[in-house]
């Protein structure tokens, strides 16, 4: 059951090695876990859902498609239905999944925007990328035309892009790589006019960040058209 609890801000993955004392059954890994989300004035749930196990297994909590390496997590969502799963790895290797479904139905926390381009429409105009000019949506500051480099501390954070998008044709078709070459993380990426969410993922972390191999997230179109009016990412 869903109650009332003081709403915390979102927090980053937080990868640590948790104690393991043995195997339990999913029965007392759920006994020992909770799934929460705050209440509005209205007594309507909010929308920051937090999660804790106090379960001796080595836990991983998925929130709206994100990753938390934790016993504790919690996150700022948007506005609709939501399932929180918990994975546990007892000191066995037995690996328990538990699911909990979540409504988030008024924010009570908003979301914040972190611009990563077009916070300025001024500075940093809408542009239309050509096809297949690598430098057009490279995200550097180096060798992009219009991206800058994205920081250790998004990448590392596991954010999710929201790319801002107008005028896209039917036929708009985007690579998200790292250079040729390098690695595709998605071959075929439909991008439509509205928002487009990209989940930066723990390969693309260590591939393309600074701290890491420092090879560079780069979106290659590879058909239609559209115009890219920001980037961001919200917490």
């Amino acid at each position: 059951m869903l109650f009332a609890i003081c709403a915390f801000a979102a927090c980053d993955p937080i990868h640590e090695k948790i104690g393991n004392a043995g195997h339990i059954s999913l029965e007392e890994l759920k006994a020992k876990t909770t799934v929460t989300v705050d209440k509005a004035a209205s007594g309507l749930n909010g929308n920051v859902i937090t999660c804790s196990t106090s379960a001796q297994v080595n836990a991983k909590w998925n929130i709206g498609g994100k990753d938390f390496v934790s016993n504790f997590a919690t996150r700022k969502m948007k506005l609709g239905e939501h399932t929180v799963v918990l994975t546990a790895v007892c000191a066995d290797g037995t690996v328990l999944t538990a699911e909990y479904p979540v409504s988030c139905q008024e924010i009570t926390d908003p979301l914040q925007k972190f611009y990563i381009y077009g916070g300025d429409p001024v500075a940093e105009p809408p542009f239309q990328p050509g096809a297949w000019q690598s430098p057009d949506m490279r995200f550097s500051s180096t060798e992009g035309a219009h991206l800058p480099t994205i920081s250790d501390d998004v990448y590392f954070g596991l954010k999710t892009l929201i790319v801002d998008v107008s005028d896209a044709t039917p036929d708009c078709n985007v690579m998200v790589h790292n250079g040729w070459w390098s690695n595709t993380y998605i071959s075929d990426w439909a991008v439509v006019s509205g928002l487009n969410e990209l989940q930066i993922t723990e390969t693309m972390a260590k591939e393309c960040a600074k701290g890491g191999d420092g090879k560079d997230l780069q979106l290659l179109l590879k058909s239609g058209s559209f115009t890219l009016n920001s980037v961001y990412y919200e917490e």
